[in-house]
C-alpha cells in the first residue's frame, strides 16, 4: 500500500527544524551493509522512544475550602521535575505507526520515529500556551478531521474490494475466458507508400522555379505519391494471397520491405503470445481466426497489416490469479466511489468562488496491486511495425 498522506504530512512539516547542513566529504563512501532487522525481538512493553524533558502539565490543585487564593507571582518558568519525560512503548509506537501509515516500512517507521519527539515537545509546549483553546485549532481540528475520516473510509472500502475470494476468481475466469486465451500469430507489415529519394539540390532547384512550375511540382509529386500507395496496397493483396497459400512468411515480410525501398531491417514477424488487449482495436478480428488460416488484408494510417493465426492457448488460472484478484479488486472499489459521489450533490457561490464555482473534485485514486502482482489490464500492445522513414539523402 502507497505511503500515507499523514506521514508526508508530518516529515514535511518538521523537514525546516531538523535540517542540518553536512559538510561535504572529501571522498565518497563506500554505502555501508544494511543492519539487521532486530525490531521483531523487541518486546511489546518496551521503551523505544524516551523524550527527556518532556512531560505532561500536572492539573492545577484546587485551592482549600475557605482559603484565598493565593494572588498570582511574577510569572516565571515552571519548573520541570526531575523524572520529566515522556515514554513511548513498542506497542504505543506500533499503533501510531499503523494509523499513520498501515503497512510502514521499516524505514518509514525510522522516519517517524525521527520525527515523533519534536511533535511531542512542540504540541506539549502550544497545550501549556493554550494554543489548542482557540478557535483557529476547532476550525483547523475540524478540516484533519474530515481528512483522517475519508481517508480511512477508503482504506476501509479497499480492504473490503481486496476481500476476493477463490471462487470469485473462478467464475470471472470462466466468463472471461477469451480474455485469457493466448495467441501465437505471424504479422507481415506492408508499408502504405514506397520511399522516394530526395533530390540533389532540391531547395536550390525550387528557388529558381516559379509559382506555376512549383504548383506543376507538387501536382506531379501528388500523382507519384498516389500512384506509390496504390502500388504498395495491390503488392498487399498480392502477399496476402501467397501467405494463405502457405510461402514463408519470413520471406514475404523481406519482400514487402525491398518493394518499398525501406533502409531499415525487416520486423520480426512472429508474435508469440499475444492477448486480446494486445493489439490495436481495428485488428481485433483476427482473434477469431483458426489455426492456420490467414487474416484479410487490415489497413490503417500506419500500413497494410496480414496476420496468419498460429496456435490458441488458455492462460492458466494459477498464473492470472494475480491479474484477476486486481481486476475485480479495482471494479469493486470503482463501482462503490461511484455509489458515494453519486450520493451528494453540491452547489457552490460563483459569486464567490468566481464562474464555475469551486470546480469538480479530483478523481479518487483506485488501489495500487499488491506486491508481486501485474497492474491491471489493458496489456501494453507489442511494439508495431517501424513507420517509414524519412528518406536518406544520396551519398556522393
Amino acid at each position: 500500500m502507497r505511503k500515507s498522506w499523514l506521514l508526508c504530512v508530518l516529515l514535511g512539516t518538521l523537514a525546516w527544524g531538523q535540517a542540518v547542513p553536512s559538510a561535504p566529504s572529501a571522498e565518497k563512501a563506500e554505502k555501508p551493509a544494511a543492519p539487521a532487522d532486530t525490531a521483531a525481538s523487541v518486546p511489546d512493553n518496551a521503551p523505544v522512544i524516551t523524550v527527556d524533558g518532556v512531560c505532561s502539565p500536572k492539573p492545577a490543585t484546587p485551592a482549600a475550602k475557605g482559603t484565598a487564593a493565593k494572588p498570582a507571582a511574577t510569572k516565571a518558568a515552571p519548573e520541570k521535575p526531575a523524572d520529566c519525560k515522556t515514554i513511548i512503548t513498542k506497542a504505543e509506537f506500533e499503533r501510531i505507526a499503523s494509523a499513520v501509515a498501515p503497512n510502514a516500512t521499516a524505514q518509514q517507521k525510522k522516519q517517524l520515529g525521527s520525527v515523533l519527539p519534536r511533535l511531542i515537545a512542540m504540541s506539549t509546549e502550544a497545550k501549556k500556551q493554550g494554543l489548542d483553546k482557540k478557535p483557529q485549532f476547532k476550525d483547523t481540528m475540524q478540516f484533519v478531521q474530515m481528512q483522517v475520516l475519508t481517508n480511512q473510509l477508503q482504506r476501509q472500502m479497499q480492504e473490503d474490494a481486496a476481500k476476493v475470494s477463490d471462487a470469485d476468481i473462478e467464475k470471472y475466469y470462466r466468463d472471461n475466458a477469451q480474455t485469457f486465451e493466448q495467441y501465437n500469430l505471424d504479422r507481415i507489415f506492408v508499408p502504405r507508400t514506397k520511399q522516394q529519394d530526395q533530390a540533389e539540390g532540391k531547395e536550390d532547384d525550387d528557388d529558381k522555379l516559379t509559382d506555376e512550375q512549383k504548383k506543376a511540382k507538387a501536382d506531379t509529386e501528388k500523382a507519384k505519391g498516389e500512384e506509390n500507395e496504390q502500388a504498395m496496397t495491390k503488392l498487399a493483396g498480392d502477399i496476402r494471397a501467397r501467405a494463405a497459400a502457405g510461402e514463408d512468411i519470413v520471406q514475404l515480410q523481406k519482400e514487402a520491405f525491398d518493394a518499398s525501398g525501406m533502409k531499415i531491417e525487416s520486423p520480426t514477424v512472429n508474435l508469440p503470445s499475444v492477448r486480446r488487449t494486445g493489439l490495436p482495436q481495428g485488428h481485433a478480428a483476427v482473434f477469431d481466426l483458426k489455426p492456420g488460416e490467414v487474416s484479410p488484408v487490415i489497413s490503417d494510417s500506419g500500413g497494410h497489416y496480414i496476420y496468419k493465426m498460429n496456435s490458441k492457448t488458455p492462460l492458466p488460472l494459477d498464473q492470472a490469479k494475480n491479474e484477476i484478484h486486481g481486476k475485480i479488486q479495482n471494479d469493486r472499489m470503482r463501482t462503490k466511489m461511484e455509489e458515494l459521489n453519486g450520493s451528494f450533490h453540491a452547489t457552490t457561490s460563483e459569486e464567490y468562488f468566481g464562474p464555475g464555482g469551486a470546480g469538480p473534485m479530483p478523481p479518487p485514486r483506485g488501489p495500487r496491486p499488491r506486491p508481486g502482482m501485474p497492474a491491471a489490464q489493458p496489456q501494453t500492445p507489442p511494439a508495431q511495425p517501424p513507420a517509414a522513414p524519412a528518406p536518406e539523402p544520396k551519398k556522393d
